[in-house]
């Protein structure tokens, strides 16, 4: 297999985009991708998405994209994998790339979630859920989430309260991004004051949803003439794992297995361990996601993960930097498009464009896209060369 760079990116802004459609949205992201690498277009594209067939009415991204953006005759896919789409299209054009069936693809994640009534995505959502024994009882993905966090509560007897500091933590580092869609920083005492959705997730918990698209340009490495001072991204890592679709037939429910399983082939396939990992954009789709996810991955012991937080371990300048640019509490969460702006935001920082949230001299960084509440889980660890 040969070794893959992703050599451009692009992103728009996640917010309600009442003025353009699905394909202007994942067409700028695209077309930004391949003005900043200097290409007209890449001879595959890859397409995450979850819900346009309902929320848009429109299937077949792959050929719908590739037209839009003036790429017609290139191979197109439309990958789906609920909320870890994103991450999926970007693990397709890697294995393009490396395994020589192409010299250049692109991987685009793109949702356009606000020309639906918030009661119809929320339908959809839980179309991510088990259909028989998750959303036929009613459960929401906030209910099914709130469900773990209560467990996790009574297991480890932490209070609801003990997990502020990752939204605060997100908050504060999406005020520095210009494409997120909340940058205003917040504090305990807004959080505390937050509206109840389900017990005991607040709305200072949970990640809003939004339009938005983001993308990447791969290129095997080989075929790049690096130029002086420039910094190469390369992917050292790739791997996914998946779960039990229901919550509830897990062996442990606040335990993501297939994260820890994901990130161990990972760890393998780069060669280090998660003390070598710079910056970390976990999927935060909730704050016990966030707690679950440190967990998983080594970086905290199992029931510890809150620590890491009210510590401030996970701030830019910690230990284990995460949701450098929001996260999905701060940046939003446009399901489909999500893992490829992770992808994007370790980018940046392994290129040291990370502005105000800069890590300090970060080598390696990881992405990690949950799809379901833990079902399927696709991580990604990029150096810098």
């Amino acid at each position: 297999m040969r070794e893959v760079a992703v050599i451009g990116i692009g992103q728009t802004r996640v917010e309600e985009h009442w003025d353009k459609s699905l394909r202007e949205i994942a067409g700028e992201a695209v077309l930004l991708a391949l003005q900043e690498c200097g290409l007209e277009q890449a001879e595959s594209l890859y397409v995450g998405n979850m819900m346009s067939g309902s929320a848009n009415r429109q299937q077949h991204l792959g050929s719908y994209i590739a037209d839009w953006v003036g790429m017609r005759y290139t191979e197109g896919y439309h990958i789906e994998a609920a909320c870890s789409s994103g991450a999926a299209a970007f693990r397709s054009a890697l294995m393009a790339v490396a395994s020589g069936s192409v010299d250049s693809a692109i991987a685009v994640g793109v949702e356009k979630m606000t020309d639906s009534p918030g009661g119809e995505i929320t339908t959809q959502l839980a179309t991510a859920a088990d259909a028989d024994w998750e959303a036929d009882m009613g459960l929401s993905f906030v209910a099914i989430n709130a469900l773990i966090m209560q467990r996790y509560l009574h297991e480890y007897h932490w209070s609801k309260d003990d997990f502020a500091g990752f939204s605060i933590n997100a908050h504060a580092n999406g005020a520095h991004n210009p494409f997120a869609r909340f940058q205003e920083p917040i504090n305990k005492a807004g959080y505390q004051k937050a509206p109840m959705i389900a017990e005991p997730i607040n709305l200072l918990d949970a990640s809003p949803m939004g339009d938005g698209a983001a993308a990447a340009v791969l290129i095997p490495l080989d075929n790049i003439r690096k130029q002086a001072g420039q910094k190469l991204v390369k992917v050292v890592a790739s791997t996914a794992a998946t779960d039990t679709i229901a919550a509830h037939s897990r062996k442990n429910p606040i335990w993501l297995s297939a994260a820890e399983k994901s990130v161990k082939q990972a760890y393998n396939q780069a060669g280090i361990s998660p003390n070598d990992i710079g910056v970390f954009e976990l999927h935060d789709a909730f704050t016990i996601m966030a707690a679950l996810s440190l967990e998983a991955c080594g970086f905290a012991e199992p029931g510890q993960g809150p620590r890491a937080a009210i510590e401030e371990q996970i701030c830019p300048k910690g230990r284990i930097p995460i949701s450098t640019r929001g996260g999905l509490k701060a940046r939003g969460h446009p399901v489909g498009a999500t893992g490829m702006y992770q992808i994007v935001e370790v980018v940046q920082q392994l290129r040291g464009e990370a502005g105000e949230t800069q890590v300090e001299r970060p080598v390696y960084g990881m992405s990690q896209n949950i799809g379901g509440s833990g079902s399927n889980i696709i991580t990604h660890i990029f150096k810098s060369e």
